[in-house]
């Protein structure tokens, strides 16, 4: 075939997987991105600077990662899986040595280019290993106990690195994405419900080794009475301002509790909080309606890929999209504790944002590939 005819087969492939984009699922994502943009307007007193303005550059940088990662060959990111895991987990190790400390913490890096934070990409990179890890594993073996024990430690290693940071919140996130995808995966049952058991178990154990704030935050959680000006400020600033906002809301840039800035963190985790005050219920259960069908979207792409591969990488941005909402929104509202868990797309952040445009691409890629077959249980899917 000739060069000219080359670049014109090459073009018509392109021009078919565009086609074959999930394109509700990015108009929903646009969506959110907007509503997240509209919020940071409010947040400023009706300005777009400073958190507009940066959230929808990043939010656009991060639509065209979405794009690059959709198109271009499924196997190429079987290919990277593992190299982005080690590079990944190299990032957090060189946190300990070097990273940026913020209230008491090292969490944050800064190799020239300004500080991330790596433990969002191992979020990604726990959703890639995973799924390459059991599209080799032969669909007999997935439950015995000496390739269970592989993903276990892909996910504790991880795990165990970000608590030293120390950053609950991110660790455990982590925790429940990688174990959820080993459930999603086939493991059996029993797995999780002697790990269920063994972790009510050493509940003191696991009590005793907390941080003091973490085990302050806990008690708050139960009682937030107990320090209604220190720690368990932010939950009843929280819930003053979501009971304020009522059917329709206070209408943006109105917001009293967020205007007379009694709301803390109303960019960042408490975002949802500010949209419920000056949107009211109506914009609240849009936004819960909005993360209900992108999260159904993604899991119904999931069973409908081929490849084992493809449809983990879709299954795990369905898992982080969900347990992030999930987190937040019952963290804002009083019914889980204070962990410091963005609002998925809607939340200012660039790291954040970032790995979750990714983790969206990943799971484009599996839809537009979706009929592509990947055999199970090949060395050559291993290494």
């Amino acid at each position: 075939m000739s060069a000219y005819g080359k670049a014109m087969e090459s073009e018509r492939g392109l021009v078919q997987r565009s086609a074959a984009l999930p394109w509700l699922t990015l108009a929903i994502v646009i969506g959110l991105t907007a509503i997240g943009a509209t919020m940071l307007y409010s947040v400023a007193g009706g300005q777009v600077s400073p958190w507009a303005e940066r959230h929808v550059v990043r939010a656009l940088a991060g639509l065209a990662c979405v794009l690059v990662i959709a198109l271009v060959p499924l196997r190429l990111w079987l290919a990277l899986a593992y190299p982005i895991y080690v590079v990944a987990l190299a990032l957090i190790v060189l946190v300990a040595q070097i990273g940026i400390e913020m209230g008491g913490a090292k969490r944050w890096l800064d190799l020239g280019l300004g500080p991330f934070q790596p433990s969002e990409f191992m979020k990604v990179a726990i959703v890639l290993a995973l799924a390459r890890y059991f599209q080799w594993v032969p669909l007999g073996r997935v439950s015995h106990p000496l390739w269970v024990a592989v993903p276990v430690a892909m996910v504790v290693l991880p795990f165990v690195l970000i608590m030293k940071q120390p950053d609950l919140g991110t660790g455990l996130l982590l925790a429940a994405i990688g174990f959820g995808l080993i459930f999603l995966a086939g493991v059996g049952w029993g797995y999780f419900l002697a790990a269920g058991g063994a972790l009510l178990a050493g509940l003191p154990f696991v009590w005793q080794h907390l941080h003091a704030y973490q085990r302050e935050r806990l008690l708050v959680f139960l009682d937030p009475d107990r320090d209604p000006l220190g720690k368990g400020y932010h939950i009843m600033q929280s819930k003053i301002a979501l009971g304020a906002g009522g059917v329709s809301g206070q209408g943006l840039v109105n917001g009293t509790q967020s205007q007379l800035d009694f709301l803390p963190e109303k960019h960042t985790d408490f975002i949802f909080t500010m949209l419920g005050e000056e949107l009211g219920i109506v914009g609240t259960l849009g936004v819960l309606a909005a993360f209900a069908a992108l999260v159904a979207l993604l899991f119904l792409s999931a069973m409908r890929c081929r490849a084992h591969f493809a449809r983990l990488l879709a299954a795990g941005a369905a898992l982080h999209v969900f347990l992030h909402m999930f987190v937040n929104i019952g963290m804002v509202t009083g019914l889980l504790p204070v962990v410091g868990a963005p609002l998925p797309l809607v939340s200012y952040g660039g790291t954040s944002l970032l790995a979750t445009m990714v983790l969206l691409g990943l799971a484009a890629n599996g839809h537009v590939n979706r009929r592509e077959r990947i055999d199970r249980g090949t060395l050559g899917a291993l290494w």
